[in-house]
């Protein structure tokens, strides 16, 4: 993980233009889906005078937080969403009229990036959090994505 304050590398680090993105803390990724979402304008942006700027995440924040935000993103990046594939540098577009945010990448590029997630070891410990017992198992087998209310699958009206 690097912090938001570090430049990547040959890229120069954060800009006026720059979104930030926060992976891993929907409802799967980071049980319970707590308040854990909410992104500070980094330091060297908020010293420049920065007010706000988009900040993506698949989790949630506190109502009493604002500016240019877009949460509960699903699927979520801990499941495989596009979310997860998301790397450095990447263009990402965002609609609000239209609701729609777009990942500016090719679909081959979507699709060899999303089969090396599923390659790696993040899809093998989704797999072993699968067999986890008790209530913890129940809820990791059995939440529902953020736009479906994070509810049991088994509590829905379609689940009985």
């Amino acid at each position: 993980m690097r912090r938001a304050c570090e430049p990547r590398s040959g890229q120069g680090g954060l800009g006026l233009t720059s979104r930030l993105v926060l992976q891993n803390i929907g409802p799967v990724g980071n049980p319970g889906m707590p308040e854990a979402g909410y992104i500070p304008i980094p330091k060297k942006l908020a010293q420049a005078g920065v007010k706000d700027m988009l900040r993506i995440s698949d989790g949630r924040m506190s109502g009493t937080a604002s500016g240019a935000v877009v949460l509960h993103l699903a699927p979520e990046a801990s499941i495989g969403g596009p979310l997860a594939v998301v790397r450095d540098g990447d263009r990402i577009r965002l609609n609000v009229e239209t609701r729609q945010l777009d990942l500016l990448i090719s679909g081959e590029e979507m699709a060899t990036r999303l089969e090396q997630w599923r390659a790696s070891t993040a899809t093998a410990e989704l797999e072993a959090k699968k067999k986890v017992r008790g209530y913890k198992g129940l809820y990791r087998r059995s939440v529902l994505q953020a736009d479906k209310g994070a509810d049991f699958d088994f509590l829905t009206a379609e689940g009985c």
